[in-house]
């Protein structure tokens, strides 16, 4: 485990004085005729093109390599609905990991307001600002409705990391935790204990990378998610169909009995019982911040690999691992959407990297790894490109000198 110097209020509070973000320019402007090309009369000509040609934006604005983080602060981090003020702090600090660990620029957007169709219509209004929309920290079950409007109405990338960041470095995580314990993916009996915008993600994410559906199985507050439960409606009846074929019943300790896989996305708490009815040489990825479902400790007497969201312990789940190289590759790629092959692909290169010196206690990069961005980015864009969903090349039609 790695031990953190304990951090001061004065030394926390002096990282964020003044905020974390500036502007700075990328063309010099020293003299007029600086002046003249940067801004008038010489944009105009590019303003211009721009209008009898779109797809030029790409090439003559920041929208290549610019994403907008956008929250209205209602699940922030641990804290909860703390409203867009308070979550400006924690989007600034998304906006310095983009940039750090992809050379992506972000933009922090905070907006007043918890109503669905006002998001949908604010978010739709700025992009043309923007190359890619991250959605962060917005509460269930909001989210999916308002990625997948937001996802119909705009030609850019949108992508919620809570729920598809979370789901890449677990799919990643896995393949690993089970290559090193000479395990397929299909063979494991998978339990997914929380079944929020996490849950929901990481559960089709893993189907999609190999999980057999048909015996995994997910819980909510209420137990296990079946389809002979009652009112289930929405992204729960949408588990139903895709999980728990056999429709075993019951709560969290039912659902572990025998089970190789345990994650937990659910911020709540697993006693030491129900872990203990798992088959052996398990794997137990306990991902709630900072306090795990599962005590560390209480894990490793079960489970042969064990995972944390948390830097102290070994094999951190951090979405840090996915969303730069994705939107890297997405915006490199012009891409329209991010789909599930671009998502699973992006695990697939997360995994390969520490793929040759893979041990129970190392099965995901460091986060500092600087090949993880580059390959998620390369393997993204591939897939954008194989997928066809990209916007067209600028053709060059709309500069005066082409008309």
């Amino acid at each position: 485990m790695v031990q953190l110097t304990a951090l001061s209020d004065d030394e926390i509070f002096a990282g964020h004085q003044g905020g974390k973000l500036a502007v700075t320019s990328t063309v010099p402007l020293a003299d007029l005729r600086d002046l003249s090309i940067a801004y008038t009369p010489g944009v105009a000509r590019v303003s211009e093109a721009i209008a009898a040609d779109r797809s030029l934006a790409d090439a003559y604005t920041w929208t290549s390599h610019v994403v907008a983080v956008v929250t209205d602060g209602s699940a922030v981090l641990g804290l909860g609905d703390i409203g867009p003020r308070a979550a400006l702090p924690v989007m600034e600090g998304k906006a310095i990991l983009f940039k750090q660990f992809g050379g992506v620029d972000a933009v922090p957007i905070c907006l007043d307001t918890k109503d669905p169709d006002e998001i949908v219509a604010a978010v739709t209004a700025l992009a043309p600002t923007f190359g890619g929309i991250n959605l962060e920290d917005i509460s269930a079950p909001r989210c999916f409705e308002i990625e997948r409007r937001l996802d119909a109405a705009v030609d850019i990338p949108v992508f919620h990391d809570d729920q598809h960041g979370t789901a890449i470095v677990v799919l990643a995580a896995l393949r690993n935790a089970a290559k090193v314990l000479e395990r397929k993916l299909g063979d494991l009996r998978v339990v997914v204990v929380g079944a929020g915008a996490a849950g929901v993600a990481v559960t089709r994410m893993l189907i999609a990378g190999g999980v057999d559906g048909g015996v995994a199985m997910v819980c909510d507050s209420q137990g296990i998610i079946h389809g002979g439960r009652p009112e289930l409606a929405g992204t729960k009846a949408e588990l139903a169909e895709l999980t728990n074929v056999e429709v075993r019943t019951g709560d969290v300790a039912d659902a572990l009995r025998g089970a190789d896989v345990l994650i937990g996305v659910s911020g709540g708490s697993i006693p030491e019982a129900a872990v203990a009815q798992m088959a052996p040489n398990g794997i137990i990825f306990a991902l709630a911040n900072p306090t795990p479902e599962v005590d560390p400790a209480v894990a490793a007497r079960y489970a042969a690999v064990l995972a944390t969201g948390r830097s102290d312990y070994p094999n951190q789940i951090n979405n840090v691992l996915a969303f730069p190289g994705v939107f890297k590759g997405a915006l490199a790629a012009r891409a329209t959407r991010i789909t599930e092959g671009m998502k699973v692909a992006a695990a697939r290169a997360i995994a390969e990297v520490v793929a040759d010196s893979l041990r129970p206690d190392a099965i995901v990069p460091n986060p500092f790894d600087a090949r993880t961005a580059e390959a998620v980015a390369e393997a993204v864009a591939e897939a954008a490109r194989a997928e066809g969903v990209r916007r067209p090349v600028g053709s060059g039609r709309g500069r005066p000198e082409d008309r």
